[in-house]
């Protein structure tokens, strides 16, 4: 055979990939250059094609990775892989557990040893804890022979059973993190390639992405969960905080939000103001402490079966919340809870404004009724009917007086008495229909402001000018039961015997007082005497002149003196049953009033 020919046999025995020993054959026979270039084509070819089944295993993997498959599935896929392409008896991939400080075998690949399949290494134990520990390759051509990692029973009896020898693991790494270790091993001695390093690398790099990939979206998952979560719960508190709104705005009143509330939290539902009183829903018990908590953290607040939100806007305590037959409020239930108190704090606000506009108009009303009556009888009578008052209907003027109260307190207590209540004068005056007892006023009004509450009645009257009149009468009333010591008590002036028939609406008292006793007001008036003082204390004695001196703490003959004195101003007489009756009353007169000139 010629050259010629033998190298056309060598280049067609290339061209059809036969053996090496057929190639070795034609090389010897053709001898020289060619048989070397010959066996030189042919490691290239073999390199090529292991690079291209290297490549076209990582595609698969990248397109495995682009499909987002089950991540076990994928992690599966690429230890098989490892063992096919680099030629191993066992591939195998372990993941990190940061909290315990382990890495645990998750996938094996050739494996027929139970006891290794479930190794665990701590950090930096056996070539695998090196590799997770350090995050770098690391092989070895025979594990038991090898000082560069700590020995440990527990692996190297599963090394020993799974009958390895040489290992190579490189890490999984995102970043700076690592996840696990991908391995490759074998049974026998073996020297890994820096090639093999590098396929095993690129391999373990997709398994890390699958990782991270599955990491991502189970997050994913879970913040879309969590915002359908969250925008269910959105949907349904707007919901609810619209209808509350929209009965707010209707002009719906505590009981109709409390019922509300209580069928969107399915519970019952309370409404209290600040001192505990029911203002409306379920009779459920007040509880003080954990109303001051709710304030103090503007959040609802739980107690042993029930839950309590304060009422309150800015810093001012409107009322509170409590809801019962919820024994565990979540999340969501409970910002609704809470924004319930604050459309109750916003009906409460809307409730006071109306009330304080209200109670402005009917001051300004009532004032103008008890001031100039006569001015617009007509105009008085078509305001108080938009204010649903009849001032054509008879009414009985009540007048109450509490020093240990304030007016607002007072008037607001008298709502419940009267159609038409306010402040005039200092006074909370009050009309209300006939029949309405001073004396049942009084006691009733001391239960609620707790002091004592002294009422003054006049009429039934109709009409302006005769609301007016009674008005006054009222108030002399008023003064009378206080002059007479009957205070937070209640009592018309007809209820007063001959005192209140005196005190009527139609009697001149300070002309009554000055023709009984004129000259001695005069006299102590202009000698700075006390003869008025003398004849109160000689009456209150039953005219014993003994128990009088010790009453004025002076002797028995100035007590004379000072009465005979009286005589000479009024008379013998004055000691007489009637005149003296006459004198005693007014000297109580002169208590209520001034009864002096000018």
């Amino acid at each position: 055979m010629t050259c010629v020919d033998a190298n056309r046999r060598l280049l067609e025995l290339l061209a059809t990939g036969a053996s090496s020993e057929q190639l070795a054959h034609a090389a010897r026979a053709a001898g020289g250059d060619a048989a070397e270039l010959a066996l030189r084509i042919r490691e290239t070819l073999t390199e090529h094609q292991r690079r291209e089944a290297e490549l076209t295993a990582l595609f698969d993997t990248a397109s495995d990775l682009a499909r987002l498959r089950d991540p076990d599935a994928v992690l599966r896929s690429i230890v098989r892989r490892a063992r096919t392409l680099l030629g191993v008896d066992v591939s195998y991939l372990s993941l990190n557990d940061e909290a315990a400080g382990k890495t645990y075998i998750r996938v094996t690949d050739g494996s027929v040893s139970a006891l290794f399949q479930q190794i665990v290494l701590g950090m930096g134990e056996g070539l695998g804890g090196l590799v997770a520990q350090t995050a770098r390759p690391y092989a070895t051509a025979d594990y038991f022979a090898d000082a560069r990692f700590r020995h440990t029973a527990p692996i190297d009896t599963g090394v020993l059973e799974e009958g390895l020898t040489a290992i190579l693991g490189v890490p999984l790494a995102i970043g700076g993190k690592v996840l696990g270790v991908l391995y490759a091993s074998d049974r026998s001695p073996r020297e890994f390639s820096t090639a093999e390093v590098a396929l095993l690398s690129s391999l373990a790099n997709h398994a890390a992405i699958a990782l991270d990939n599955a990491h991502l979206l189970d997050e994913t998952r879970q913040s879309a969960a969590e915002l359908n979560a969250a925008n269910a719960t959105m949907r349904r508190a707007d919901e609810a905080h619209d209808r509350l709104m929209d009965l707010v705005l209707r002009g719906g009143d505590l009981p109709e939000v409390a019922a509300e509330v209580a069928g969107v939290l399915r519970g019952e539902i309370a409404v209290h103001d600040p001192s505990g009183e029911l203002l409306a829903g379920s009779p459920l018990s007040f509880d003080g402490p954990a109303v001051a908590s709710s304030r103090t953290s503007g959040r609802a607040e739980s107690t042993e079966d029930t839950w309590v939100c304060a009422v309150q806007a800015g810093q001012e305590l409107l009322g509170s919340l409590t809801l019962a037959g919820r024994p565990e409020l979540a999340g969501a239930d409970r910002r609704l809870f809470e924004r319930a108190a604050v459309v109750t704090a916003l009906l409460l606000m809307l409730r006071r404004s109306v009330a304080q506009a209200e109670d402005e108009v009917r001051g300004e009303l009532l004032t103008d009724l008890l001031t100039a009556p006569a001015r617009n009888p007509a105009s008085l009578t078509a305001r108080a009917r938009r204010l649903g008052v009849d001032l054509a209907a008879p009414h009985v003027v009540l007048v109450a007086h509490a020093p240990g109260t304030s007016r607002r307190a007072l008037a607001s207590a008298c709502a419940r008495f009267g159609d038409l209540v306010g402040v005039h004068a200092e006074q909370v005056v009050a009309l209300a229909p006939p029949g309405v007892a001073a004396a049942k006023v009084a006691s009733e009004l001391r239960s609620v402001v707790d002091c004592p509450v002294t009422v003054g009645a006049a009429g039934p009257a109709t009409g302006p000018a005769a609301l007016a009149d009674a008005y006054s009468e009222a108030v002399r009333c008023v003064s009378t039961l206080l002059a007479l010591g009957r205070a937070g008590d209640g009592a018309a002036m007809a209820e007063l015997g001959f005192l209140g028939v005196l005190l009527g609406r139609h009697a001149d008292l300070p002309a009554y007082v000055r023709a009984t006793l004129g000259p001695v007001l005069d006299y102590d008036a202009r000698r700075g005497t006390d003869l008025a003082g003398t004849l109160r204390a000689y009456f209150a004695t039953g005219g014993n002149l003994a128990r009088a001196k010790d009453v004025l703490h002076v002797h028995v003959n100035t007590v004379v003196q000072r009465l005979d004195r009286v005589s000479a101003l009024l008379g013998d007489d004055w000691r007489d049953p009637g005149r003296a009756l006459e004198i005693q009353l007014a000297l109580r007169l002169a208590e209520l009033g001034p009864t002096q000139p000018g």
